[in-house]
C-alpha cells in the first residue's frame, strides 16, 4: 500500500478511484500515570507515556484506514491527512483519512 499526504504518487498513473477512506482510534489517560504526568510537567519533562499512547493510536488508525482502502481494492491512499480531536474528559480520538486509489 502506497501512503502519501500528495495528491499524487510521482511516476504513477490513477487509473481507478474508490473515494474517502478513513480509520479513527480512541484512548483515554490513566489516572495514575495523570498524576505523574502532571508533575512531570510541572518541570517541562516529555510525557513519554503520553508520546506512546499517541505513537500507538496513530498506528492503529492508520492500519484501519488502510483495511477500509484494500478491502475496496486500493493499492494506494493519497492527500492523507490526521486530525486529533478531545471527545470527552480524558480521552481522544486519533483521525486519519484519504483518497484511496488505484495506481500503476
Amino acid at each position: 500500500m502506497i501512503i502519501t499526504n500528495l495528491e499524487y504518487v510521482p511516476g504513477k498513473d490513477v487509473t481507478e478511484h474508490f473515494g474517502l477512506v478513513s480509520g479513527s482510534s480512541v484512548r483515554s489517560k490513566h489516572f495514575g500515570r495523570d498524576i505523574a504526568a502532571s508533575f512531570k510537567n510541572f518541570f517541562w519533562w516529555e510525557l513519554k507515556w503520553y508520546t506512546e499512547l499517541l505513537e500507538e493510536s496513530r498506528k492503529e488508525a492508520l492500519s484501519r484506514m488502510v483495511n477500509f482502502a484494500e478491502s475496496r481494492g486500493a493499492n494506494a491512499i493519497l492527500n492523507v491527512r490526521f486530525s486529533t480531536s478531545s471527545i470527552a474528559s480524558g480521552a481522544a480520538e486519533i483521525y486519519v483519512y484519504g483518497t484511496a486509489v488505484k495506481v500503476n
